[in-house]
Formats: structure tokens, sequence, C-alpha cells
């Protein structure tokens, strides 16, 4: 019940926040350092089904159910949802997704403050599967 009332407060801020259009630079990378932040679930089929439950309920919205950032609430924002599946999220190391995903950018929400840095670390893990099984 939690996660599906942080779900919508995460939704409704994004709806919010991307009603300005920010302009954002549609290569965002992430900072060197963030390459080496370590991804200590990595390889964890626990982490793994729980990241799988977490995007799911949380991340699906806008990225899409395969992580093709084809979400229904996605198809609005400027810019788009990544797609997990392309080449070059493919490429990113773990703690750039980890990165971004706890910082943010409009409008992508900041989960600092929502999930957990074990959560966050769970949904990197998912997100690895689904870029293996697609």
């Amino acid at each position: 019940m939690m996660i599906k009332v942080i779900a919508l407060s995460s939704f409704m801020f994004m709806l919010i926040g991307s009603s300005k259009r920010p302009k954002q630079d549609p290569n965002w990378v992430a900072p060197k350092y963030a390459n080496d932040i370590k991804n200590p679930h990595r390889g964890d089929e626990k982490a793994t089904a729980q990241g799988k439950k977490l995007f799911n309920n949380m991340c699906a919205i806008c990225h899409g159910k395969k992580g093709k950032g084809n979400g229904v609430a996605g198809v609005s924002l400027i810019p788009r949802p990544a797609n997990f599946l392309a080449i070059d999220v493919k490429k990113e190391t773990d703690g750039a997704i980890f990165w971004k995903m706890t910082e943010g950018k409009p409008p992508m929400a900041s989960y600092k403050e929502i999930l957990t840095d074990d959560q966050r670390w769970d949904l990197v893990c998912y997100i690895r599967q689904l870029q293996k099984n697609n």
C-alpha cells in the first residue's frame, strides 16, 4: 500500500513538474565518479525480484512494463523516459544508473528521499535483467 502511495505521489510530482516542459540535454551523463560505485546486490536473485516489484509499482508507468520508455505517463514527457533496452543505457555502469535514479533530472524525479539505497540497487538489478531478456 505504501509503495502505491509513493508511486502515485511521484507520478503527480512528475506531471506537475512536466507542465513547464524543461529543456534537458538528451545525453544525460552521470559524473565520472559514479562509474566507480559498485552494485552490492549484483547477481542477487532476491534483489532482482524485489526490483521487479518496485519497477512494476513505480517505474513502469513512465518507462513501460518492459523498460522501453513507452509507459502511459511517459509519452507526454519531454524528454521521454529512458529506454533501458537502448545500447547507450546498456553501456552505462550500474553506478551511473544508480546515480541517475538517486539524483534525478526533470522530468525524472529524484528517488534519494523516496527509496532506500538497497531499493535503488534492487531496481538496477532488475533493469539489468530486463536488458538480458530483451
